[in-house]
């Protein structure tokens, strides 16, 4: 087994969880495993993409097939000329928002449908590690695929005056700032804005709260009404209010909900993850929307918002999925609505904060990790006890368990890389939500072996 093989893509420390003479085994079974010709190859800043972008494409090349090369790219690139112009395989080359010392893996297939361990990873690790390489001496080639303004022109044909807002812009010195401004214009107040495979600014993670202190710092020193900031390959993006406070990014689908809804005058259905916040399904609900809730990450997410042909989506990780985006996710065109959205308020003398406020009604624990080995054990227990105590309303068991009350509610799941149960619960008062979160401690200290 080897370590960077996840559920969702392949990620890990490079030269220690993979290494180079890896990453040309998994470009050489890729066109066995996609049944194509050709693939689509993007990457990522890192210091360590440049050569496993040379390790991939000798692989995919010795196997036979072609390689269109995207070059310096977002993630989301990736995805939109994967389906716009009908590849049947796509990789990015990245890790996300890991540290810098890491590097990964996002493959993709037919319409930019993610391919996880289920649906085709599995095979892949299998195949790297007992199938032998058989060159038939074919030689693939590597082509030169610069389509950047098509992209841009995609992504502006959505852009609304939004010249009443004052924005700041932190690009955590990653993909976001190959063509941001192209997008935002000159007016927002950039800040890390130079690629740079180091990361000097901050880790690329906007979920670590250390890394948006800069941000925070910009919106308060220029009197901003908003601050956006992206994650390392720009496939997430997370919000400040006016007074720097950070926003739940689940609490930003609920938002969209006015794009979509009101400005737009659609109907259709919404989709989020079992995390997500009961204030946002109830908001939506007003707004006309249909909430449906599924499990966690891309690789199910994209599948499901297509299944239920549904008009958006998003995560509790910053991730937000549209329908007009291949049923994928668009850091750069969540921005864009949701400066739009803003612009709106703005004009009726609505601030960030102020909006957020009639979205959020709960009090909410943020997610909270425990580390233990019986996952499957302390899960059942805290089912079992707690459904005891008090009338269970709804009780969901496709990622974890998500189990609601009356007056709360909570999702425990386990972790599917490291040996740790997240834990994340809303109560309608603090107090309430304290008892319930020393109950879930005091269970898993006593019941953690």
């Amino acid at each position: 087994m080897i370590n960077a093989f996840k559920a969702y893509d392949i990620r890990g420390e490079y030269g220690k969880d993979f290494d180079k003479e890896i990453v040309y085994k998994i470009g050489f079974f890729l066109p066995k495993l996609l049944q194509t010709d050709k693939i689509l190859v993007g990457r990522d800043i890192r210091l360590s993409s440049q050569e496993i972008f040379l390790a991939l494409t000798q692989g995919i090349t010795d196997a036979g097939c072609d390689v269109y090369d995207l070059g310096l790219a977002t993630t989301p690139m990736v995805y939109y000329f994967t389906a716009q112009h009908h590849f049947k395989a796509s990789v990015q080359i990245t890790a996300s928002h890991n540290p810098k010392n890491h590097n990964g893996l996002k493959i993709s297939k037919t319409n930019a449908e993610p391919v996880g361990y289920n649906t085709g990873l599995k095979d892949l690790e299998h195949w790297v590690e007992n199938e032998p390489i058989i060159t038939t001496g074919k030689k693939g080639k590597i082509e030169q695929y610069n389509c950047m303004s098509e992209y841009e022109q995609f992504l502006l044909s959505y852009k609304p005056d939004f010249d009443n807002l004052k924005i700041v812009v932190d690009c955590s010195n990653g993909m976001a700032c190959l063509l941001v401004d192209k997008i935002l214009g000159a007016k927002p107040h950039y800040i890390n804005k130079r690629m740079d495979g180091n990361f000097p600014g901050h880790e690329p993670n906007p979920l670590e709260m250390e890394n948006i202190v800069q941000l925070q710092t910009a919106v308060q020193h220029s009197h901003a009404d908003i601050g956006v900031i992206f994650d390392g390959d720009a496939d997430r993006v997370m919000f400040v209010d006016e007074n720097a406070q950070f926003i739940s990014p689940d609490l930003m689908i609920a938002l969209l909900g006015h794009y979509f809804y009101e400005k737009k005058n659609l109907s259709g259905k919404v989709l989020f993850d079992i995390r997500t916040s009961r204030d946002v399904k109830e908001y939506l609900i007003q707004l006309g929307g249909e909430p449906h809730m599924w499990k966690v990450g891309r690789a199910y997410a994209a599948l499901k918002l297509k299944e239920i042909d549904g008009l958006f989506g998003g995560e509790l990780a910053g991730h937000y999925y549209f329908k007009d985006f291949f049923y994928s996710d668009s850091a750069m065109l969540a921005v864009i609505l949701m400066l739009n959205i803003m612009a709106d308020f703005k004009r009726k003398n609505i601030s960030v904060s102020q909006a957020i406020a009639k979205i959020k009604k709960y009090e909410n624990s943020g997610e909270l990790n425990f580390k233990v080995q019986n996952k499957t054990k302390i899960m059942e227990m805290l089912k079992d006890y707690f459904c005891e105590q008090e009338s269970c309303l709804h009780l969901y068991d496709f990622d974890g368990y998500r189990i609601e009350f009356a007056d709360w509610w909570f999702n425990i799941r386990p972790s599917n890389t490291e040996p740790y149960l997240r834990f994340i619960a809303e109560a309608k008062t603090k107090d309430l939500l304290n008892e319930k979160i020393h109950i879930v401690e005091q269970t898993i200290t006593d019941n953690a072996q």
